[in-house]
C-alpha cells in the first residue's frame, strides 16, 4: 500500500529525496564549494516539486481547442514561475561562487571552520 502511494507520487518523493541529500551537505560539509553544491541540490528539490504540482495525470498542455472542450489542461504558471527561478539560481550561484573565490583569496581555504578560527584570532588581537 505505502509502496504503490510512492510509486504513484514518485516526483515529489524524489523532490524529498533530493531536499535531503542537500540539507545534509549544507549541515555536515565544512568546505564553501560543497556548501554551495548543497545549496544548489535544495533548490533543484524546490523547482522539481513546483513543476510537480503543476503536472495533471491525463492533462494535455494548455492550447485551447474548440473541437473537444472537456479536456483537462496541465497548469503551466509553475513551470514558468520555475523557470525563471532557475535564472535567478544561476545567477546567485554565479555570485556565490565569486564570494567564495574571493574568501579564498583573502584566507587560502575553504573550511568555515578555519576561517570563523581566523577571524577569532584577528578579533582576539584587536
Amino acid at each position: 500500500m505505502l509502496l504503490n502511494k510512492l510509486l504513484i507520487n514518485y516526483p515529489y518523493f524524489a523532490a524529498v529525496i533530493l531536499f535531503a541529500v542537500g540539507a545534509v551537505i549544507v549541515l555536515t560539509r565544512a568546505n564553501l564549494i560543497k556548501k554551495l553544491i548543497g545549496i544548489n541540490i535544495i533548490e533543484s528539490a524546490v523547482f522539481l516539486m513546483f513543476a510537480a504540482a503543476g503536472n495533471i495525470r491525463g492533462g494535455v498542455p494548455p492550447i485551447l481547442d474548440q473541437t473537444s472542450p472537456g479536456r483537462v489542461y496541465v497548469n503551466p504558471l509553475p513551470s514558468a514561475l520555475m523557470l525563471t527561478g532557475i535564472v535567478v539560481s544561476v545567477s546567485v550561484s554565479a555570485l556565490a561562487l565569486s564570494l567564495v573565490y574571493r574568501v579564498y583569496k583573502a584566507y587560502g581555504t575553504l573550511d568555515a571552520r578555519r576561517i570563523a578560527e581566523m577571524k577569532s584570532e584577528v578579533r582576539d588581537r584587536w
